[in-house]
């Protein structure tokens, strides 16, 4: 039998939002994996948020460039050990100068830039992880940093026609999309993207809920479980923040685009979060 420590029910907790003793007994249950924990609380009902994953013990800022244009940006992550050293100028200058330089090549080193760094605000420096997005055909690209620059975004949004990319209506569809991405954490553009283990699991959890129903409801309530699942997972599916989550983001798409006379497509985005994990 695995040892639980304080540490790990703090990390599940962390994960689900579930109460401390509901973790413990997880962890018990599931002899001390992380993942297979938070399934036994979400069957339960306990779990009321799931992260993409536990958070580190990180500090630091997402630094992005945007190069003239609007076809090439870059989105960056750079770590410090305290947020203290995250709003030091000469930080924010080498994450800028990071950001800017990966848009240039994606494959250039900050090593001696990182190095001299350390050495005059005595803190260990990373560069954990990198975007870098180029359109092909007609789009663009943008950029969000939200207030604190602990979460940043990087999208590309495509155009069927050249002149779309210069409308206005079309430029303020796609930072609208960017804030849409950073407050509504979703993990996909839409639901043909969702892995098929992933639609799996979900079924499997949301049945587990209601197996004590009726055979004949069971089907029709995992259906709408699932429903919800899509629209918090998938951008397009979700409740549009800018009009209260009254319509979705496919159907704010779709309005705009008929507005432009224009074919609109969310081709890929990231949306980087400090301390986060990074997984694939």
């Amino acid at each position: 039998m695995a040892e639980i420590t304080a540490a790990a029910v703090a990390k599940l907790r962390e994960m689900t939002n579930a109460g401390m003793m509901d973790c413990k007994k997880a962890l018990t249950e599931s002899n001390g994996n992380l993942e297979t924990a938070v399934d036994i609380l979400r069957k339960k009902g306990n779990a009321t948020a799931i992260t993409k994953g536990a958070k580190e013990a990180r500090e630091g800022m997402i630094a992005q460039y945007i190069a003239p244009g609007g076809r090439l940006g870059v989105l960056v992550e750079i770590n410090s050990q305290t947020d203290f050293v995250a709003r030091n100028e000469m930080f924010r200058a080498f994450a800028d100068e990071v950001a800017k330089g990966l848009a240039a090549d994606p494959k250039a080193s900050f090593e001696a830039q990182r190095v001299q760094l350390v050495a005059a605000i005595r803190e260990n420096i990373q560069i954990p992880r990198f975007e870098r997005m180029e359109v092909t055909g007609n789009g663009l690209v943008a950029a969000y940093i939200h207030t604190g620059a602990k979460v940043g975004v990087l999208v590309e949004v495509g155009a069927g026609k050249e002149e779309t990319i210069a409308n206005d209506e079309f430029k303020q569809l796609v930072k609208d999309i960017t804030l849409q991405i950073a407050a509504g954490h979703p993990f996909v553009v839409s639901r043909e993207q969702v892995a098929a283990d992933v639609v799996a699991k979900e079924k499997e959890i949301a049945t587990e809920q209601v197996k004590n129903k009726p055979p004949q409801a069971i089907a029709k309530i995992v259906e709408g479980k699932l429903e919800k699942f899509y629209q918090t997972y998938c951008l397009v599916d979700q409740g549009f923040v800018k009009k209260n989550s009254e319509i979705s983001v496919k159907e704010h798409i779709a309005t705009v685009a008929k507005q432009l006379g224009d074919d609109v497509t969310i081709r890929r985005f990231v949306r980087f979060q400090i301390g986060e994990a990074v997984s694939a």
